[in-house]
């Protein structure tokens, strides 16, 4: 048997694959010491490890077989993998707004071939429409692909590159703006746009998706409609975040770029609007404010783009006992900026003043945002904030960390004077910074507790 029908499969696995006769694509049914599987099998990761066969089974979810369970494996069928979508051309409506998409890597929409259960990735407008045909009904779509990165691997080369295309689009008259983006960093990009892009006159929302689209539970189709939607259509032209509300199908959220984080590592409802409440509700055909307060759509064009970044930034998430090496290190290595996230009300351990000394005397701009996330900071309370602000460290409100990292970056491509960049990070572009946090802009639902338990009860489906 050749090797590339063992597509990705390695050691041990493969010689099982081996012994039965079973090739990758094929349906089979695999006899293990915890019960009979049956499906299609899937091509491993050459990271991946050498124990374990992957199978989708009929209900679309992949389960990973180990090896030394298995007592036998049967083929029962073969289809090779077709990974070319389909596509239809999008058609174009005169009734319909028009919605640019940008792609920064990933999928922002597959297709499942289910002959074979590969995921097929789409992304020109004909294959999203093969994929997600009731776009159609929603928008006139353009897209345009800019990098090929994984969410970790966007950075401030990729942040000033977007703002410069969105600025272009938005020349050229599109109506909103849409960006697949992978979740896991989504929130810093939001910020990094929120300060690039500014007086927008259009919407501009970053996109993704929790659950990959193989999976019966994916998100991906349904936050993609809401986005182009919202795009095409809400009075709100800010940079935000479109992803599920709750966990079910009801509808997403719009969140502001500059209060949103990602809470949860699998949960489709993963962004949560910080020491805020979300600024919309969104489902495939209304949009419903929850804030009286954005920047509202415009017919003009006077977009602002400011592409600056310096990367000698840095944020530092203080731990008891960290030693001030720590902190010598960054200012030796050439960093220009630290934003310390500290404990409680904006605290670090005394053993680093000495260090935080030194950097303030070498020029390097230190600022403080909270571990809590929620609340402000305070360094009037105890000597421990008074001390720190003598040295130098200066408090951020409530700037959530990442906002305050992506922030200082941006105020240092512009400046190096210490009073212009504590302007430029003090001086509120689109809320990063509030005079308060509303009474429902902190809420955690601890289960166990009876009122939290009976009001769960009232709303999980």
């Amino acid at each position: 048997m050749s090797k590339d029908i063992f597509q990705g499969y390695k050691g041990e696995a493969l010689e099982t694959l081996k012994k039965y006769n079973i090739r990758v694509w094929s349906s089979a049914i695999v006899k293990t010491n915890r019960g009979n599987f049956e499906g299609t099998i899937l091509p491993r990761s050459e990271n991946d490890d050498d124990k374990h066969l992957v199978m989708k089974i009929p209900t679309g979810y992949n389960v990973g077989i180990d090896v030394d369970t298995i007592r036998d494996m049967e083929e029962t069928g073969y289809k090779k993998a077709n990974y070319k979508i389909p596509e239809k051309e999008f058609p174009y409506s005169e009734n319909l707004p028009r919605v640019k998409l940008f792609g920064t890597g990933g999928t922002i929409a597959s297709r499942l071939d289910y002959r074979t259960g590969a995921v097929i990735p789409a992304f020109a407008p004909g294959e999203l429409y093969g994929a997600v045909p009731e776009l159609a009904d929603i928008c006139n779509l353009e897209t345009e692909k800019l990098f090929a990165v994984f969410s970790e691997n966007m950075g401030p080369k990729q942040y000033i590159a977007l703002a410069k295309a969105i600025g272009k689009e938005i020349q050229k008259g599109v109506d909103g703006i849409v960006i697949g983006h992978g979740t896991d960093t989504m929130h810093h990009t939001g910020a990094a746009l929120t300060f690039m892009v500014q007086n927008s006159p259009v919407p501009i929302i970053l996109v993704g998706s929790q659950r990959s689209s193989d999976r019966p539970s994916s998100d991906a189709a349904l936050n993609l409609m809401h986005a182009t939607h919202a795009a095409g259509n809400t009075d709100i032209a800010e940079v935000m975040v479109c992803m599920f509300g709750p966990t079910s199908d009801e509808y997403g959220l719009l969140h502001k770029g500059t209060r949103v984080r990602k809470m949860h590592s699998s949960y489709r409802s993963t962004f949560r609007t910080i020491g805020d409440i979300p600024l919309a509700m969104v489902t495939r055909k209304k949009i419903t404010p929850l804030k009286k307060a954005y920047a509202p759509r415009r017919k003009d064009k006077d977009v602002k783009i400011y592409p600056w970044f310096d990367d000698r930034v840095t944020m530092l998430y203080y731990y008891p006992g960290m030693k001030p090496d720590v902190l010598d290190a960054m200012v030796d290595n050439g960093y220009k900026g630290i934003v310390f996230v500290g404990t409680g009300l904006g605290h670090v351990n005394k053993e680093l003043y000495p260090a935080i000394k030194r950097a303030n005397e070498k020029g390097v701009h230190m600022y403080m945002t909270l571990q809590t996330l929620w609340g402000y900071v305070q360094m009037f309370v105890y000597d421990t904030g008074r001390d720190m602000m003598a040295l130098g460290i200066i408090p951020a409100a409530n700037m959530l960390p990442e906002v305050a990292y992506i922030k200082l970056g941006w105020a240092l491509g512009q400046t190096d004077d210490p009073e212009e960049v504590k302007k430029i990070m003090l001086t509120p572009v689109n809320d990063e910074i509030t005079k308060r946090e509303p009474y429902n802009g902190y809420l955690v639902y601890q289960g166990g507790v009876p009122e939290v338990e009976e009001f769960i009860k009232k709303v999980r489906k």
